[in-house]
């Protein structure tokens, strides 16, 4: 029989490892990649031989972690190290803490900070949109690609087993399979696109933040009467020995505070880490609050028109490590080096997109909302141009170039593109097959 090891993507078996987030048996990334245990061992020893994987422990204790090109302790600072030090000390080893409302009482916005003031600067001034545009431009202009890069890395960091590839053609069929991992990325790109649409008009309130806890666990609570409500049960969070707090109305008066600071931020960049690492810490809703947090970051950089903050590349090790470092030791060393490392990342991707499509349409920009309702009229309820322009109010002579501007935008539309005019593919791709109907 031959020993040739047989023709498995490694990606799989990295990707796979990247999943578990800690050391896997080979038995486990048999069950994540779907492939045979001897498949699996024969590919993890080539790799283990070119030193792409660790292998420790003997026999059924035998373990498989990816080994890291460019650890973060390469370039972390002392601050950094340390607490990684700290935070790998086993957890019998680590004092057992609670909520401290200190964390946040303490800081005054505009005079006290968590990021480095350089660092929040310097992102703020690259990141911001050039010119004088309404509030979440600069997110519509890249919908369609942050729906799925955020989307895919958001679910990703809590164990979702979609690849990008998948998760793009989930998307192209706008509908789910059934399955759990399907459910929290199409909650993802409902929610991103709920904020892309209401952030402009509502700005950073307690009932966004609660509708987009809503969007993003709808169909994962056991009970619906927890989506978007502040939790009344128990929570744990797996490997600390962090105890959120228990107490309703802390939990309450904490999450207004929260809201009113990151409100009083001119920094937009610290705001979205103030907002990211404060929802976080305070865990508000009964499931979801890492979710909640990481787009919530989103809604400062929307105001601001800023470009958006996708958590590309994010390991799972990294992000725990980050988080827990501020849930034990309200040490945020940790979490500036990962934020700061993946918001250049988001910044790179995003200014090449802006690039690419050039300035953007005053025509497009002026009449931007009621493009979209006029284009629902025509692909959802079915009407003609001639009765969605009359409903619009509008005419060559009130909007020129509006007529051929919605013609060339129909032209175009298509399921892969639709969701920036808030319609379903299922819609879109019925009206494609009708004809385009006019």
């Amino acid at each position: 029989m031959s020993s040739a090891v047989p023709d498995l993507d490694p990606d799989r078996f990295v990707q796979a490892l990247r999943r578990m987030g800690a050391p896997a048996s080979s038995s486990q990334l048999a069950a994540l990649t779907g492939a045979s245990l001897a498949q699996v061992k024969r590919r993890l020893g080539v790799m283990v031989e070119a030193g792409m994987v660790a292998r420790t422990g003997q026999a059924r204790s035998t373990r498989y972690a990816l080994v890291r090109v460019n650890p973060p302790t390469d370039t972390a600072g002392p601050a950094a190290l340390s607490l990684r030090e700290r935070l790998n000390l086993p957890l019998a080893m680590r004092e057992p803490v609670t909520y401290r409302r200190e964390f946040l009482e303490r800081y005054v916005p505009n005079e006290t900070r968590l990021l480095p003031e350089p660092l929040a600067l310097e992102l703020a001034h690259v990141a911001r949109m050039a010119g004088q545009q309404p509030a979440g431009t600069y997110a519509r202009q890249v919908l369609e690609p942050l729906l799925i890069d955020l989307s895919w890395s958001s679910s990703r960091l809590e164990g979702n087993r979609y690849s990008l590839l998948a998760t793009e053609e989930l998307f192209r069929r706008g509908t789910t399979p059934g399955d759990a991992d399907a459910v929290m990325l199409l909650n993802h790109k409902r929610a991103i696109e709920f904020l892309v649409d209401a952030v402009p008009e509502y700005g950073l309130t307690s009932a966004l933040l609660r509708n987009l806890h809503a969007l993003l666990l709808q169909d994962l609570l056991a009970d619906a009467d927890s989506l978007g409500t502040i939790r009344r049960k128990v929570v744990q969070i797996r490997d600390t020995v962090y105890v959120p707090t228990q107490v309703p109305l802390l939990l309450e008066e904490m999450f207004d505070l929260v809201l009113d600071k990151a409100r009083r931020i001119k920094n937009p960049v610290e705001a979205a880490f103030f907002l990211w690492v404060h929802l976080a810490y305070l865990q508000p809703f009964e499931d979801g609050n890492k979710r909640t947090s990481r787009l919530a970051a989103n809604v400062p950089l929307m105001l601001y028109n800023c470009a958006p903050l996708s958590f590309n590349e994010v390991e799972p090790l990294d992000y725990a490590q980050a988080m827990i470092g501020v849930y034990e030791f309200l040490d945020v060393s940790l979490a500036v080096e990962l934020f700061a490392a993946t918001y250049r990342r988001s910044l790179k991707k995003y200014t090449v997109l802006l690039q690419s499509m050039g300035a953007p349409d005053p025509t497009r920009l002026r009449y931007r909302e009621t493009l979209n309702d006029v284009i629902q009229c025509i692909v959802r309820d079915r009407r003609t141009m001639a009765e969605a322009l009359a409903v619009s109010e509008l005419s060559e002579a009130t909007a020129p170039g509006f007529r051929a501007l919605l013609e060339d935008e129909l032209g175009k539309l298509a399921a892969h593109n639709c969701a920036r005019y808030r319609l379903t593919p299922r819609a879109t791709e019925a009206w494609v097959r009708a004809g385009r109907p006019v």
